[in-house]
């Protein structure tokens, strides 16, 4: 089980965009999230007229290391790390290790 998934709120740990939240859109394979508005990039491509997609400058977010960011507590407003546990129905969930607030209940 991933301790952070698409669509958890986090918190930006280190870097440029420190202290910037965000939804994560995406978790890839490689280790790294993408979080919305967070670690933006200017993209410059060229138009395709034939295609109709007009030219310019494109601005994107860039993935992140998944050990720069950690979910969002509201309880605490700043970021927590996670826990995972198992219920005595044998469903898993996570927790925050701060409070034991369970995230998926």
């Amino acid at each position: 089980m991933k301790k952070i998934r698409k669509g958890d709120q986090v918190i930006v740990l280190s870097g440029r965009d420190k202290g910037r939240r965000g939804a994560v859109i995406q978790v890839l394979p490689t280790g790294h999230v993408l979080v919305e508005s967070v670690n933006m990039a200017k993209k410059h491509s060229r138009g395709n007229p034939q295609a109709g997609k007009p030219g310019g400058i494109i601005e994107k977010e860039v993935p992140l290391p998944i050990s720069k960011v950690a979910i969002f507590n509201p309880a605490a407003k700043k970021g927590d790390r996670v826990g995972i546990k198992t219920l005595k129905d044998g469903k898993r969930v996570r927790f925050f290790k701060s409070n034991g607030e369970m995230l998926d209940a």
